[in-house]
């Protein structure tokens, strides 16, 4: 497993993480055997939110209940969550006294007295960046979060937070697949008039984020688009996958590590949020970290994904 000190911290961090927002319906040893499943693999860093779960912490509270973490092992981990997003409606909330609440809610259902890694869930258009600042500075003094991100973030309304935040952003959880890649594809097509693939949805977050030592935490890597199924087996990405086949059989590993690979393979130093709760996909997965795909084979991906190589 390929690791990496997360910039802006001491974190030393794995290149994939294991996203537990499907874990609530689990048993203890269902939990346990997922967790050490992702240990084993050399994943050490734990990704959950406030709203994963039927209930507000409820993903979070079920972790803990099941694992029950000496204080040892709890430090052998690393331990992000997310906050801003109220169930109720739905709609966002980046006040100080949610983000606060949030935390204490999330130290308490996690049974730890600190947070590795705080995000904020994704964009509030009524963000006040006082608050935040307020919020942020708060539960750094107190030890409560070592470091603080943000998820679906333009480049724009992190340079809003951080006119008031002091603490570095460390990381911006995106969507990103080889078959949902306009943070990727927009910028292989620039400037080519009448392609779909040439117009700017994400402003260029990907650059911005590798400019300002923001790490970029790919969810749904194996999506073929916004939580409509896997590529992966697809009948729809025949091409696709009868790429994947063929470089799984030349690396000697299963189709979804090569669907990693070609996220981590990317120079931006990016991480793959697994949200898979079947521990052989975890296992098999975690192959990718490191796989050397050349540069022909990582278009060759791209192309058969659909996107164009002008």
């Amino acid at each position: 497993m390929k690791t990496f000190t997360l910039p802006g911290t001491d974190i030393v961090a794995p290149n994939v993480v294991l996203g537990l927002m499907r874990i609530q319906d689990k048993t203890d040893d269902e939990v346990r055997t997922l967790v050490r499943t992702a240990r084993d693999a050399g994943i050490t860093f734990l990704d959950h939110a406030d709203v994963y779960g039927s209930s507000l912490h409820g993903c979070e509270r079920r972790f803990a209940e099941a694992m029950r973490l000496t204080p040892s092992e709890r430090a052998e981990l690393v331990l992000q969550t997310k906050c801003g997003i109220v169930p109720d409606g739905p709609y966002f909330d980046f006040s100080y006294e949610h983000i606060v609440e949030s935390v204490h809610g999330s130290l308490e259902a996690l049974g730890t007295d600190y947070l590795d890694i705080l995000l904020l869930h994704r964009p509030d258009a009524l963000v006040e960046p006082d608050e935040v600042a307020r919020a942020f500075d708060e539960l750094a003094d107190a030890g409560k979060v070592r470091a603080f991100g943000v998820s679906n973030h333009t480049p724009g309304q992190i340079e809003l937070l951080r006119r008031s935040v002091r603490q570095p952003l460390v990381a911006n959880q995106l969507q990103l697949s080889v078959t949902h890649a306009s943070l990727v594809a927009q910028g292989v097509a620039a400037n080519m008039v009448g392609l779909d693939q040439s117009i700017s949805r994400d402003v260029g977050v990907l650059d911005y984020c590798r400019l300002n030592d923001i790490t970029v935490q790919a969810w749904s890597p194996f999506q073929a688009g916004f939580f409509t199924g896997p590529f992966l087996g697809s009948p729809e990405y025949a091409e696709l996958d009868a790429v994947i086949d063929r470089l799984a059989a030349r690396y000697d590993v299963p189709p979804i590590a090569i669907a990693t690979a070609w996220i981590t393979r990317h120079p931006a130093g990016m991480q793959v949020v697994l949200g898979t709760t079947t521990p052989e996909r975890v296992t098999g997965a975690a192959l990718g970290s490191d796989i050397p795909l050349t540069r022909a084979e990582w278009y060759e991906m791209f192309r058969a994904a659909g996107h164009t190589v002008p």
